[in-house]
Parts: structure tokens; sequence; C-alpha cells
């Protein structure tokens, strides 16, 4: 039933007394929903208080955003991809665990653009219900790359507990709340403590202080950012001696900075791979001529996004 059907209804009730609030409600929920739709829709891996919800909220700083949550980054992809949202935020490499390699395949397999970056640093806390002790603890829960992280921290202070992987950190801190166990941690950012009502048994747990994941903004349809000094390409090249030395030597020559450089094994060619790798320009003539010389030394190229690179958290 419309809005305004609901409306004529209410209105036509009780001998045709308008009945103000029920009617004040139903345009609340009206615009409400207005809203809603006009926000953007953003798919992450986990659920509310995830690090993945951080990194959206700070890329899209003060802007309202509808965060979609999913179960595995693989569902995140496919609702870019089914143009049920118009965004994905997706963890693609953190300073201490690497990189997640599988994301870079969903990148191309869902053909993907890139349209920013955004970094966080991680901070990594010892979770618990309240009233429960440390020295009780048998299991920690948590995504597996933040046990990763806090891994000599766990082998020091806990180093009988069971490690159980979850599929995001926000995730296990809810199910501990929900179970009211007492002799399970979890590990996860201030935010979801207060969220998931856990108390912090410890602070900054992770094995180095210096712990930042970078995530990939992603759509469907994109047009590069006219103030782009950033771009990710992807591109394979002969199995000879020399051929990936060739490719960079050109980028070297017209002062392109590799910030990064990511080998992906191709399917069905043993010994063969694809290379990911980011580009850091000041003039967006040296990246051009740089392509146009690349692409004659090169068996393919994609490029995955252009884009105005992320600041590093101070």
């Amino acid at each position: 039933m419309s809005y305004f059907s609901i409306l004529k209804r209410e209105s036509g009730n009780r001998n045709h007394i308008f009945k103000y609030t029920e009617t004040a409600k139903v345009f609340s929920h009206c615009i409400n929903d207005i809203i809603k739709n006009l926000m953007k829709k953003v798919s992450i891996q986990g659920i509310k208080g995830s690090f993945h919800e951080d990194a959206a909220l700070k890329y899209f700083n003060n802007e309202e955003v509808e965060i979609v949550e999913c179960r595995t980054f693989k569902q995140a992809v496919e609702l870019v991809d089914k143009d049920e949202v118009e965004i994905c935020v997706m963890a693609i490499e953190n300073s201490i665990a690497g990189s997640l390699l599988g994301n870079y395949s969903l990148m191309r397999q869902y053909h993907l653009k890139i349209v920013g970056e955004v970094y966080l640093h991680i901070e990594m806390n010892l979770l618990m219900n309240p009233g429960a002790k440390k020295e009780d603890i048998k299991e920690v829960h948590s995504h597996p790359i933040a046990l990763k992280q806090c891994m000599e921290y766990i082998e020091r202070e806990c180093p009988e507990a069971i490690l159980l992987e979850k599929s995001d950190t926000a995730g296990a801190a809810k199910a501990l709340e929900d179970s009211q166990r007492t002799d399970v941690a979890t590990i996860g950012n201030k935010r979801t403590s207060e969220l998931y009502h856990l108390e912090i048994r410890e602070k900054g747990i992770e094995t180095n202080k210096q712990n930042y994941t970078r995530f990939l903004v992603l759509t469907k349809h994109s047009e590069a950012p006219q103030d782009n000094n950033k771009t990710s390409i992807c591109f394979e090249c002969g199995h000879f001696h020399g051929s990936l030395a060739n490719v960079l030597k050109i980028f070297s020559e017209h002062q392109i900075n590799l910030t990064k450089i990511q080998s992906i094994p191709i399917l069905g060619k043993p010994e063969e791979y694809s290379f990911h790798v980011d580009l850091e320009y000041d003039h967006q003539e040296q990246y051009e001529k740089a392509i146009h010389k690349v692409l004659k030394n090169v068996s393919s190229l994609s490029v995955l996004g252009e884009y105005k690179k992320g600041e590093m958290p101070k």
C-alpha cells in the first residue's frame, strides 16, 4: 500500500476526523525511507563494529551511507556486481599479516574498479564479558588475521588457549556477548567492545604497533577523478629472462614510484604469474607515457583503477 493511500484511509476514518498523530508517523516513515534510498549503499565483509565498517565510515567521512553487512568477501563483491549496492569496501593488505590474495582474484573475477583507498591504524584489544578474568581464558575467538597479528601476545599470555577462527572480529565479539561465557576472550577494537558490552582486559596487544590495514573502495561503474595520482594495474609478461625487469625499468625511467608489487599464480599456467602493481606519480602525463611503453612489453594489461591515494594515519 502506498503512503498516499494510507493517508487517504487514515483521514477518512472516524467521521473524516484528521488523525494527526498517525498521519505524522506515516510521513515520518516516508521521509526516513526517502533518505535511506538516497544514501549510498556500501557492502562490507563483517557486521557493525568491524574494522571494515570503520574503514567505510572513514572514507565517506561525514556522508550518510547505508552499510550492508555480508558474511564473506565474495558476497560483498557480488552485491556490487548485481547492482544491489554501489560500493564495496574490502581489505587488501595488512602491514603485519600481508596481502589478502583471494581478494585480488575477486576484483578481477567480478571486473570491479578501484575508485579509492583508505588506511586504518589497527589497535587490537583483548575483550571479555564483564566480570571474566584473563587467567580463566581457555579459548580465544577472532578473525584469523586478527589472531595472526596478536600471536606473540597470545602465546605469551594464553599459551594453553585454543584458538578458534571466526568470520570477523565484530561477529566474534557479538557471539561472545550472546554466550556470556567467562572462559572465552576475543580480539577487537574499542568500538566493538562498546557495541557488544565487553570489557577491555588488555589494550594494544598487536605484535607490531605500526599496524595498518589498507582497504580498497570498489565499484562497478567509475570514472577516474581529475586529481588522481595513483593507479593499480595488473599485467602478464612473457616467461623469459628479463621480461619483468624490462617493464619495471620503464616505470623507473618515467619517475613513477611502485608502492606495491604482488604476484598471483595464473590458473592453468604452471610457473606463470600475473603481477598486480600500484603506481604513484606527480603528473598524469608521466603515467600515460609509461603505460604506452609498457603495453609494448607485456602480453596483457588491465587498469584496475585510477584514484587519489589515501593518507596514512599518523
